[in-house]
């Protein structure tokens, strides 16, 4: 008896937070951010474009959702980032659905695709624009491809890699002594024919250029689930979803393939944005969560010493590297 009036003493406990719970969830626009959330993380200033609401009054809502428990709020730099907090409890559930079919119907939804393409033509047009004059000529690569040659016989499985991203195609020179064959992909013809001089410069004949999305169609027949190694060196913070980014690239990968990233840890330069930056760096758990989204296991961060990390504009920047892998089928 004295157990069943404990469990009895705590639903009477609880009732008042299921009150307000229903009462939070009353209001249209916190049922619209709870939705729009579960979908990406965005800023308050997306969340206010795509609502069509004050940045104030999107604030206040998702400060009440956020006291609530039902939003995680991040900052990075100057920007506030909203997105849903993982929830099991029916009634939330039952909330982002209802939002969803609100979205659906004012537009929002539509809305919220448009800022995704705005964050993609931000790196899309930095990088078309890219100097792709006489200056950017590659040096010589002097004894480096004989140093990397001789390592490569301590890797088991070499026969095709993936640059994606290539940009200039610097990258390409790594992984060129080391592996029978390399792809190096962009979208960004200015940036491609920087690559190709690179190529022709240091006579990287195994190496294949491509021209296009990491899932278009040409870069599918040359290496969907083929790749042993794909590289996605700084690329992730420029990726409008980098969930997205990071699942295209665990597909080129073949069953028990490795995906490498090299980006920036977290940090406040909002300077980075103007290299067209969409993200300030990522925390070790953010990849983690990325990696797994992306069906890759066994995932290990390490950081990128500083001495090796150049002397370019982000240099000063921490740099990490994810390694993980495929899953092997059965």
């Amino acid at each position: 008896m004295h157990g069943v009036l404990e469990e009895s003493s705590r639903s009477l406990a609880a009732t008042p937070q299921r009150w307000e719970l229903y009462r939070l969830l009353s209001e249209p626009i916190r049922l619209r951010i709870l939705a729009l959330g579960a979908e990406e993380e965005l800023s308050i200033g997306e969340l206010a474009d795509v609502l069509g609401e004050s940045q104030p009054n999107v604030s206040r809502h998702v400060a009440t959702l956020k006291q609530a428990g039902l939003v995680a709020l991040r900052r990075e730099g100057t920007r506030a980032l909203v997105s849903l907090r993982d929830d099991g409890d029916l009634v939330v559930r039952d909330a982002i659905a209802t939002g969803r079919a609100m979205c659906e119907s004012d537009g929002s939804l539509k809305r919220l695709a448009d800022v995704i393409r705005a964050r993609d033509a931000i790196a899309r047009d930095y990088f078309d624009k890219a100097d792709a004059s006489p200056r950017s000529k590659p040096d010589a690569a002097g004894a480096m491809g004989a140093y990397l040659a001789a390592l490569a016989p301590l890797i088991e499985h070499r026969a095709l890699a993936v640059d994606a991203g290539t940009g200039d195609g610097s990258m390409l020179e790594v992984l060129s002594p080391i592996f029978d064959r390399v792809i190096g992909v962009d979208r960004s013809e200015t940036q491609l024919a920087m690559a190709r001089a690179r190529v022709k410069h240091h006579g990287l004949t195994n190496v294949t250029l491509a021209r296009g999305e990491l899932d278009a169609p040409e870069v599918a027949r040359l290496a969907l689930g083929k790749a042993d190694a794909v590289f996605a060196v700084r690329v992730l913070h420029h990726a409008p979803k980098p969930a997205a980014v990071l699942g295209k690239l665990a597909d080129l990968c073949r069953e028990g393939g490795v995906v490498v990233v090299i980006d920036y840890a977290r940090h406040d330069d909002e300077r980075m944005r103007e290299q067209a930056d969409l993200w300030l760096g990522f925390g070790d758990a953010e990849l983690k969560k990325l990696a797994r989204t992306a069906g890759l296991h066994n995932a290990h961060i390490s950081t990128i010493p500083a001495r090796l990390t150049g002397n370019g504009p982000d240099a000063h920047l921490p740099w990490k590297m994810l390694v993980a892998r495929r899953q092997k089928n059965g």
